[in-house]
């Protein structure tokens, strides 16, 4: 009698989608991002890094092969959420990954983590609460908490002497969490700060006047995408460009380049990857994407990749078998894989413990705009906020 009910049980759960994980002959990862409206560039930048992972690793992990499954999240926290849900409830995915905005992170969050008890690789958003209070034994990170960036742009400031400035971010979790990292490090005065509206606040007019009348050491921004562009075009025609030095993270990059131009040569930021890392992977990396698509990857793109990477050194190891999550979380905090930024291993958090360097806005021997590494401002960072996780 066991034996018919066990058989019927079995038939009833096929019926419904529910095959044990060892039957399961192609692995499947969701990968949300923003494909469409003005801030898609970042998206399809993060997928064509995703699909040359994917290249790299012959289609396959884990000796299965790997199905991705891309959703807009339109740049919008409840669609994030709705995507995520049906990436966790209808297609069954084995990972999550992806993520541009805090926001909408923040939303999906305890629908993947917790509601669907799937693993999450965040390739770029990493709002504090994550990192600290919220961290989650199914959320990892190839990219870094928010605050670090412009915690070690603040550092280098210190380096350089900058006495005073002026702080621009828009308002909502990832401008605080970056105003709040550059003001955790830097030595000088805060003359100045202002959180614009977002997404929809593209003018920066009425902030650069006040700026031009407080005459600071510095600026410091973080405007991502189209905002970046804007910003910096703004930025010359308020006549500041050229009297107060810019300091920017996420504002400048190989996405925002081609409209940004001239507008950001000699502009510093700072970054845990640039494009001249001299590792080989990265070199490969580098080479493979200019090759196929004639511009530089992006930050974004080389997150991304790592994150597929790391989904792959866990599968590799358990033979493709991804039934036991216990056996999945353990091999992927080992982060046994070669990242493009070279050495990779992550906190008790679960975010990677890093370096970060200051990259300048130049132009290449081919006249192409991009950047380059000119020094290492913090070694091995740890974020501010991993002793608050309770996982340790």
């Amino acid at each position: 009698m066991t034996r018919i009910l066990f058989g019927i049980a079995t038939i009833a759960a096929l019926a419904f989608g529910l095959q044990p994980a060892m039957a399961q002959q192609t692995i499947k990862i969701g990968f949300i991002s923003t494909f469409s409206g003005p801030q898609a560039v970042i998206g399809e930048d993060m997928r064509r890094s995703v699909e040359l992972a994917k290249e790299h690793l012959g289609g396959k992990m884990g000796g299965k092969p790997f199905e991705i499954i891309y959703e807009d999240d339109q740049f919008k926290p409840d669609v994030g959420k709705a995507r995520s849900e049906k990436l966790v409830q209808q297609d069954k995915v084995n990972f999550v990954s992806g993520y541009i905005w805090s926001n909408v992170l923040l939303a999906s969050l305890k629908t993947v983590v917790e509601e669907g008890d799937t693993i999450l690789i965040g390739a770029n958003a990493g709002p504090s609460q994550i990192a600290g209070d919220l961290c989650n034994k199914n959320f990892f990170s190839t990219s870094w908490q928010n605050d670090q960036t412009p915690m070690a742009m603040g550092e280098y400031l210190n380096q350089k002497g900058v006495k005073s400035l002026y702080v621009m971010a828009p308002n909502y979790a990832a401008g605080k969490d970056m105003a709040a990292g550059v003001k955790r490090t830097f030595k000088g005065k805060i003359v100045g700060e202002d959180y614009t509206k977002w997404p929809d606040g593209l003018d920066f007019s009425a902030e650069l006047a006040k700026i031009g009348a407080v005459k600071p050491d510095g600026i410091f921004i973080f405007y991502p995408g189209a905002h970046g562009v804007q910003f910096l075009k703004q930025y010359a025609q308020s006549g500041l460009k050229g009297k107060i030095p810019l300091y920017q993270v996420f504002s400048i990059d190989a996405i925002t380049l081609p409209q940004q131009g001239e507008l950001a040569l000699g502009t510093l930021g700072a970054q845990e990857w640039v494009n001249d890392l001299p590792n080989e992977q990265n070199k490969r990396y580098v080479a493979d994407f200019k090759a196929k698509h004639k511009v530089y990857p992006s930050f974004y793109g080389a997150q991304s990749y790592d994150a597929i990477m790391l989904m792959a050194s866990a599968a590799d190891a358990l033979k493709g078998d991804l039934s036991d999550k216990n056996k999945v979380r353990a091999e992927l905090k080992k982060a046994n894989f070669k990242s493009l930024r070279g050495g990779f291993k992550f906190n008790t958090n679960q975010f990677p413990i890093q370096n970060f360097y200051i990259q300048e806005t130049v132009k290449d021997a081919e006249g192409m705009m991009t950047v380059k590494t000119i020094a290492t401002a913090v070694k091995d960072g740890k974020d501010s906020f991993y002793e608050k996780c309770p996982m340790k």
